[in-house]
């Protein structure tokens, strides 16, 4: 079954190139022809271009890297199609999808991959629906080959500089800094490009966007990154602990790059793994190079940020990084932050993701005042498919709130409290790697519950629904009888409610399809935009976890440097959880749970088995509690 959105053709009406935030001198001075935009209509961009006939080509433009060493500098391909009026004088600005992934892993819920189909040089199978939907308002449509995939040249770095510049490159030639050829050899400008462009992508091709804003590239005038890495060490390390498989970097180097060309990429991704140092996890100048975090100061684009609250592939502390550097140097900015995992907003909330991704780019990239920066900055799922809008994150009014661990009898839960804990108890436990996940939150009342392995600390039954939003950080006093190991910290909601489910990222696939844009055939390719739509996914266990974190007891001090612990000395040591929006409801029990090293977290968990002895003088973990500490009061903690 398919359902078919109707879009209203108008008529193509003449512009003022003015109309669309270009001066108005420059429109007067050209001829009617040039002076031809956007039919905008209700604040928004009208589909009154034609998409079959619309031009499509293969572009090369020469990078300034030789990641392969052959003497050649790599060259950027990337596949344009845009309006025909577009060789009649309009001028249009880029929605670019840069990506590692058209012709191995592909794009999109249901896998598609760029082909040219008849051999002709020109791209035939246009994966996702930006050209379906965006050519025909006005808008030219850019799917790049990052540096070392498909159709460019060269290896992937995962992460590095040449994949960091392969959009810049582009951005460049679109805005005529730089030559471009086509696969004759034959110069080739963007003549009518309006020197706008908009990046978009999920998972690494939102990682490319990041990468190239924090170049500062001139002419990158917004990007929507979509379940993105902000740094390469946070996505493969935990404060110091390996996270990923071992040579991780070069791994996924190996994924993406064509089956053809792996064995010749093979030193360069051995290489990666050399300098990524899997031996220590410290961070180090190869990891500076894949964190965009630290150069937020020279995004000048906007940034429309879509993360899952749940992802534990790209996991959020990469958006509320990348977030809050954004805030400080004061970059336009908006969030929609899921209750999914790694899931595109075009299969979590459809609808409103086109009718929004539709009157961002109008504004950021035709210039179109249609208020989308006057509404609330913040778009968060409370529930699945209930959202709630704020006027920014972490929501205003949540306050860092220091909640006490205190400490139970010899093998029983702990309590949480407001009120400091008097005295100077302890309780030890031993680090034991192969712990699970499932078994590290069951509450301490279960049978199963492992006793010897954690400590848990319990809430009373709430009084009152109490909302956390931002980063929680378990802050406790610790020795350990080793030299190394690990310090894990989870929070848990105990208690049934409907939840977001983490099978399948929360989303399932269905056999109905609705379609969002034009068709066309070409290459004997029908190429449309029907995709499958989708459902959430819904949980009611009894608990949940809500947020954990893991720090390296060998990088207490510094993430650089390793250092060994003195065995039985009391150290400081805080864990830095992942960024949470959550509420408790009202009978629930909070829940905190301490661990070494554990399956669920680590790819490589320390063996030594240590144990580790908690000092209750000031443990506690800090909640960024909405209301603060009289909102945690309110609730009975």
């Amino acid at each position: 079954m398919r359902t078919r959105r109707s879009w209203w053709r108008a008529s193509v009406v003449v512009m003022l190139t003015a109309a669309v935030g270009l001066p108005a001198a420059a429109a007067t001075a050209k001829p009617a022809a040039e002076r031809l935009g956007p039919v905008v209509r209700d604040g928004v961009t009208q589909p009154v271009f034609g998409y079959a006939d619309a031009i499509r080509e293969r572009v090369f433009v020469t990078s300034d890297v030789d990641t392969d060493g052959d003497g050649a500098r790599d060259v950027v391909a990337m596949d344009i199609i845009r309006p025909k009026a577009s060789d009649e004088g309009l001028r249009v600005p880029v929605v670019m999808d840069a990506s590692p992934y058209y012709s191995t892993v592909c794009r999109g819920n249901e896998s598609e991959c760029k082909e040219d189909v008849d051999g002709d040089g020109l791209n035939d199978k246009w994966p996702l629906f930006y050209d379906n939907y965006f050519v025909p308002r006005g808008y030219a449509v850019v799917l790049l080959d990052m540096i070392g995939t498909n159709h460019s040249t060269g290896c992937p770095v995962t992460g590095g500089y040449a994949d960091n510049i392969s959009a810049p490159t582009a951005i460049d030639w679109l805005n005529g800094r730089r030559p471009g050829r086509n696969a004759a050899g034959e110069p080739v400008v963007a003549t009518w490009h309006n020197g706008r462009t908009g990046m978009i992508g999920k998972s690494y091709d939102g990682t490319l966007a990041n990468a190239a804003a924090a170049t500062g590239v001139e002419g990158l005038t917004t990007i929507v990154p979509i379940s993105a890495i902000s740094s390469w060490y946070d996505y493969s390390r935990s404060n110091g602990l390996v996270t990923r498989a071992n040579n991780y970097s070069g791994s996924l180097a190996n994924t993406v790059t064509n089956p053809d060309r792996r064995a010749y990429c093979a030193p360069v991704r051995t290489q990666l793994g050399v300098d990524g140092d899997d031996v220590t996890g410290d961070y180090n100048d190869f990891w500076a190079e894949r964190d965009y975090v630290p150069h937020a100061d020279r995004v000048r684009a906007s940034v429309f940020v879509v993360h899952g609250i749940n992802d534990n592939n790209v996991r959020p502390d990469h958006f509320s990084k990348w977030w809050d550097a954004l805030a400080e140097n004061d970059v336009p900015r908006k969030l929609w932050l899921t209750g999914t995992g790694h899931v595109d907003p075009f299969d979590f909330r459809r609808g409103e993701w086109v009718d929004t991704l539709h009157r961002w780019f109008d504004y950021w990239l035709h210039g179109i005042q249609n208020g989308i920066m006057k509404e609330p900055r913040v778009d968060v799922e409370r529930a699945p498919d209930v959202w709630e809008t704020h006027r920014d994150w972490p929501i205003p009014g949540a306050r860092p709130t220091q909640v006490f661990l205190r400490p139970g009898a010899e093998g029983e839960a702990g309590g949480l409290s407001v009120r400091p804990n008097a005295g100077k108890a302890s309780r030890t436990f031993q680090d034991t790697p192969t712990m699970s996940q499932t078994n590290a939150i069951r509450h301490p009342s279960d049978p199963a519950a492992n006793t010897e392995n954690r400590l848990v600390f319990l809430s009373q039954p709430l009084k009152a629904p109490l909302h956390i939003s931002g980063t929680p950080v378990v802050r406790i006093k610790a020795s350990v009888n080793g030299e190394d190991t690990s310090f894990a910290g989870l929070l848990v909601d105990y208690g049934t409610r409907p939840r977001f489910s983490t099978a399948g990222d929360g989303i399932a696939t269905l056999t109905e399809e609705d379609c969002w844009g034009e068709a066309a055939t070409w290459g004997g390719h029908a190429e449309d935009a029907c995709y499958r739509q989708t459902r959430k996914t819904i949980a009611t266990d009894a608990q949940e976890l809500v947020t954990k974190g893991i720090l390296d007891g060998l990088n207490l001090d510094s993430l650089r440097v390793s250092t060994p612990l003195v065995p039985g000395q009391k150290n400081a040591v805080d864990v830095p959880l992942l960024p949470e929006d959550y509420v408790f409801e009202a009978g629930h029990q909070i829940g905190v749970v301490l661990l070494g090293s554990y399956s669920g977290y680590s790819s490589r968990a320390k063996q030594n088995r240590a144990e580790i002895t908690v000092h209750f003088d000031s443990s506690r973990i800090e909640l960024p509690v909405v209301g603060g500490r009289t909102a945690a009061v309110r609730a009975g903690l």
